[in-house]
């Protein structure tokens, strides 16, 4: 029996609510934790108090006051902290993997997604292993490059934020720009020493925690990442802001309007400055060719973009053929989603977020078989 202690040791406690069980991302290793919860109004349940890690229900730390503090074991020697064991609201109890393996049709189902791969910090890109969670073999096909423009008048910008009330980024691509405008002019060192804090102490906008990670890394604080898309980003901007300096938008050729057509309604200035544009990626056709090949046409398709679509859709029409109308399509969110519709496609699932969870929640639930009476 581990021995309750006095308090939260700053490595190994984080405040969570009790209904949050810490899981494993990574398959091959199995999280263990300790629950303390207060006494007082908010008893434990009996779900609670049952043992599972390393210990049973204890008393609550003393100064636990009215929350629940959740102990995390550290990881194995080699394990990323990210890939030991993350937050999910549950009910009951899963195993290493999360959930094992399910024997009917959705075990083997699979699925495409039409982007390009990004590994994190665990080896492996979040959506294949999230959706793998969900009982979906997910394969990735990228189905855009991109060319960068105008960096010299971007790095020009960014160098003189004094002229500017913050900055709105709405994909990794403007980021990636800002990057490559710090090494092509050596600007990295000015950016750390002066040009970052003054940044940071001006407001930094994003769509979607991808983006946010992104911006982070570069050293900027970043808010309204949670909004999800470009239209509750503008509707946070407008609740926030008040007319002063223009916010500098550096975006792409095909960007969406709702954004700058918000901020113009409200009066809040915004300078938008192209600096990457969108081209079809050279492997498309070859790559699709191979994948129905191997594993014929794919239970569902989530496109990321409208340009995306626009550069896939003819060779996905062609492959999959009278097949077509047994594929849910799905997409990362509204602007693509209506992109779809106006192509005639039905759209069966549009995530709630772009990101890996929200998709894999949306496809489960329109991959469901539908109900037997």
């Amino acid at each position: 029996m581990v021995q309750p202690i006095s308090g939260p040791p700053p490595w190994a406690w984080r405040r969570c609510a009790c209904a949050l069980l810490q899981l494993c991302a990574a398959p091959a290793l199995r999280p263990r934790s300790q629950c303390w919860c207060p006494t007082g109004s908010r008893r434990p349940s009996p779900w609670q108090q049952r043992p599972r890690g390393d210990g049973a229900a204890h008393p609550a730390p003393v100064g636990a006051a009215q929350a629940c503090w959740h102990r995390e074991i550290p990881p194995p020697d080699g394990a990323p902290a990210e890939c030991w064991a993350r937050p999910q609201r549950l009910a009951f109890w899963v195993s290493a993997a999360r959930r094992a393996p399910r024997k009917d049709h959705q075990a083997t189902m699979k699925v495409l997604l039409l982007k390009d791969a990004k590994e994190d910090s665990c080896g492996q890109d979040p959506y294949i292993r999230e959706l793998g969670f969900y009982g979906l073999e997910a394969t990735l096909i990228p189905v855009l490059s991109f060319e960068f423009l105008s960096l010299s008048t971007f790095s020009e910008k960014l160098s003189h934020p004094e002229g500017y009330g913050g900055l709105i980024f709405t994909s990794p691509r403007a980021v990636e720009a800002v990057e490559l405008c710090l090494e092509k002019d050596n600007k990295a060192e000015v950016w750390k020493d002066s040009l970052r804090e003054k940044w940071n102490a001006k407001s930094v906008y994003v769509v979607g925690n991808a983006t946010a990670s992104l911006v982070n890394k570069i050293g900027l604080d970043t808010e309204g990442e949670s909004c999800g898309n470009a239209e509750k980003l503008a509707e946070y901007i407008c609740s926030r802001e008040s007319p002063a300096l223009p916010l500098l938008f550096p975006c792409g050729t095909v960007k969406g309007e709702v954004l700058p057509k918000m901020l113009k309604d409200k009066g809040i200035p915004m300078e938008s400055i192209v600096v990457y544009q969108k081209i079809p990626h050279p492997g498309i056709q070859g790559n699709l060719n191979s994948y129905y090949a191997e594993q014929g046409t794919p239970a569902s398709i989530t496109f990321f973009s409208p340009s995306g679509l626009t550069y896939s859709l003819r060779h996905i029409q062609e492959l999959s053929g009278d097949h077509i109308d047994q594929i849910k399509f799905a997409a990362i969110g509204p602007s693509t989603a209506r992109a779809l519709a106006d192509r005639g496609l039905p759209v069966s699932c549009m995530a709630e977020s772009p990101t890996p969870l929200a998709l894999a929640r949306g496809l489960q639930m329109a991959l469901q078989p539908p109900a037997t009476s």
